[in-house]
């Protein structure tokens, strides 16, 4: 089960409990609570493998694009030198690998920082959603040693 379906589930448990009369507080099955945190305890190592196969993908990414474009640099290397004879078709070959690259490095620039904003908002709603299970576990913790009393 994924994290935010554990959390509503836990939302809907303290939602659906009954009310103490004249207070703010609500009876909550123990049992129940207990397996959602379970449930909860489990399934985020899913969550945080998940984050880890994100920043795997990026680094195989980054790593093509790098492979990539030394390709590309490499081709146009050995095609100018080909083409050494002629000056005006030498120019025009550096003119040409000096675009192919700066189009490479701003592609994998782009790439990275995409990656890059993609793990942090993968990281991001992982952390909130784990801020907001402790709260409600804080909170029917609370609510449960306030009804023991």
């Amino acid at each position: 089960m994924a994290v935010n379906e554990i959390l509503d589930e836990i939302e809907n448990l303290v939602v659906d409990a009954r009310r103490v009369v004249f207070t703010n507080k609500c009876i909550i099955e123990e049992d129940d609570l207990i397996r959602l945190v379970d449930d909860l305890r489990n399934a985020l190592p899913n969550e945080i493998q998940n984050a880890g196969q994100v920043m795997q993908e990026r680094q195989q990414i980054l790593d093509e694009a790098k492979r990539e474009a030394n390709k590309i640099v490499e081709q146009a290397k050995n095609y100018g030198e080909k083409l050494v004879a002629e000056h005006e078709i030498v120019k025009q070959a550096q003119n040409q690998a000096s675009e192919i690259m700066e189009k490479t490095i701003q592609n994998s620039n782009e790439l990275k920082e995409d990656s890059v904003k993609y793990a942090n908002q993968v990281f991001d709603h992982l952390l909130s959603g784990m801020n907001s299970t402790l709260d409600v576990v804080q909170q029917a913790k609370a609510d449960l040693n306030q009804g023991s009393k």
